[in-house]
């Protein structure tokens, strides 16, 4: 038997990756319920798309330092047994939600720009250099809804490409950002991988 260590993201990048997680699944899940909130009285509904707005921008400026991190600090290897069309639509994936991550954000504040309400940060005003002007606000949102089910397709293809690495193949690729650095594995030699009964 011998001790080796297990080949995972950074401890940044599993913290930034869990954390972008977990408000992203929040912000989802407020989205599509503050939809139905009626526009009278403006005030409940105005402080609700605030605090989504709010959210919004933090995890926009979150991925920007997930994506600095990760072109700082490259992914951990795939295993080499995988198969070339799965390494393929693991990168084109990620490609994906990190644009779905960046233009979410990005579309929701640039239409909040093009209108006559103020953007608030938490209760902060937010300098506001746009104007009146529904045409681009329209589109603006129209992006961004078009964003969003794009993302919610990509997330439902990632989490199933998760499930299936850790439940089925067993091939450590889940594990390479649920463990945390510095924690070990042990593994059988090569030669005793093939004995009977192993």
């Amino acid at each position: 038997m011998r001790t080796t260590t297990a080949e995972t993201y950074s401890r940044t990048a599993i913290v930034l990756h869990w954390l972008i997680a977990l408000l992203v699944l929040g912000q989802l899940a407020l989205g599509w319920w503050m939809i139905d909130i009626p526009k009278q009285p403006v005030g409940l509904r105005a402080w609700w798309f605030n605090i989504h707005k709010s959210i919004g921008m933090t995890i926009g400026v979150l991925v920007v330092a997930r994506v600095a991190w990760r072109l700082a600090h490259p992914a951990p290897p795939l295993p080499e047994t995988l198969p070339l069309w799965q390494r393929t639509g693991a990168r084109v994936s990620h490609f994906g939600l990190y644009a779905c991550l960046l233009i979410m954000p990005v579309t929701g504040y640039l239409g909040s720009n093009f209108t006559k309400y103020p953007i608030k940060y938490f209760g902060y005003a937010v300098p506001h250099w746009g104007w009146d002007a529904p045409v681009l606000k329209e589109l603006m949102s129209q992006i961004h809804f078009a964003t969003v089910i794009v993302f919610m397709l990509l997330i439902a293809l990632h989490l199933s490409a998760a499930f299936k690495h850790l439940l089925i193949s067993r091939d450590r690729v889940f594990q390479r950002m649920w463990c945390w650095p510095g924690k070990t594995t042990r593994e059988l030699p090569s030669d005793a991988a093939h004995a009977p009964g192993v």
